[in-house]
């Protein structure tokens, strides 16, 4: 059994239920303990009676420590803050040998236990950004990435922990200062300062829209796969972070900030796509994500041809979305 940890609120709600049915769909064991960061987000997910879920409110899990600087931080700032604090939650409060958290907006296309295989000695596990070179932020928001990373309940991987815990209470804030960035940054010194600390090998985990641009997928046998182009080496793609989606309004997406071809948006965005469709339709308008407006050109530039697609749908609607192709910007009919 795998144990994993989430934290979301009502607008990551469609995305945290995303990344709970792909783990239904491919881990052969597992346990997510999620973390609802609102009411609203908590009682709709009691309601749903995930079999396979713990379901933890913010009143069970806050302390001292954090409701000390809640205040201080945004609502972002205030999640980055407590994301090592549910890990150690879970390992303490479930008796956990170990946790694995996991950002909300990560989705899985095969079982996670061969990843996790790289950490059965009990070290600590984190996962690169292996930035595309023309995306590289690593000076300012680190070499790893916040977004699957293992704890075991020894001695060793408890201290890194608690260690990353006190420096996020202490800052966490979403911008560069002094060497640091949110919860992130902290990362880059781990392997200096701590023994045990495994950077994760697998091409397949880690896959992002700042790093998407170094691999070819194709689909063999319902199976994603990957080759990196500089090595030629071939990967299962596990799970892909879905970083920076938006949903803008009249159902429209913008996919990412980042360059995206085809052949990447028909594998794996499309059935991530489709999957928060039906979510959200299941959901109901009242946990629609807040959906954000299009550019003043952009939207201008929606209301004039308006009408023609409404009228015109299967021939114009075609040349709308291929308008707005460099700007990752879809029409949610593209991905049904």
């Amino acid at each position: 059994m795998h144990s994993f940890c989430t934290l979301f609120d009502s607008y990551y709600l469609s995305r945290g239920l995303a990344l709970y049915n792909s783990l239904e769909r491919h881990a052969s064991s597992f346990h997510l303990y999620i973390f609802a960061f609102d009411d609203a987000s908590y009682q709709l997910l009691v309601n749903k009676n995930l079999k396979n879920a713990t379901l933890i409110s913010l009143k069970e899990f806050e302390n001292e420590r954090l409701l000390s600087v809640k205040d201080s931080r945004s609502k972002g700032e205030y999640c980055w803050t407590s994301t090592g604090s549910t890990i150690k939650y879970c390992i303490e409060r479930y008796n956990l040998e170990s946790c694995t958290y996991l950002d909300a907006d990560l989705y899985f296309y095969a079982d996670p236990a061969i990843l996790l295989k790289e950490v059965e000695d009990g070290s600590t596990l984190i996962t690169e950004h292996r930035y595309t070179k023309k995306y590289d932020k690593s000076q300012t928001s680190g070499k790893y990435c916040v977004q699957f990373m293992t704890f075991h309940n020894n001695e060793e991987s408890m201290k890194v922990l608690n260690s990353w815990i006190d420096s996020c209470i202490d800052w966490c804030y979403a911008k560069a200062e002094d060497g640091k960035f949110g919860d992130q940054k902290y990362l880059d010194s781990w392997k200096d300062d701590f023994k045990n600390i495994h950077e994760l090998e697998h091409l397949g985990g880690g896959v992002a829209p700042w790093n998407v641009q170094q691999y070819n997928f194709k689909v063999v046998d319902n199976r994603v796969l990957g080759v990196e182009k500089s090595s030629g080496k071939e990967f299962e793609l596990v799970f892909y972070h879905f970083h920076a989606l938006k949903f803008l309004r009249d159902d429209f997406f913008e996919l990412s900030v980042y360059e995206l071809n085809k052949k990447t948006i028909d594998i794996i965005y499309k059935p991530y796509i489709q999957e928060i469709l039906k979510i959200n339709q299941e959901l109901g308008e009242e946990f629609l994500v807040q959906q954000e407006p299009l550019s003043n050109r952009t939207y201008t530039l929606k209301f004039i041809v308006k009408r023609i697609i409404e009228d015109w749908k299967s021939p114009f609607l075609a040349i709308y979305n291929r308008i707005f192709d460099k700007k990752n910007i879809y029409h949610k009919s593209c991905f049904q």
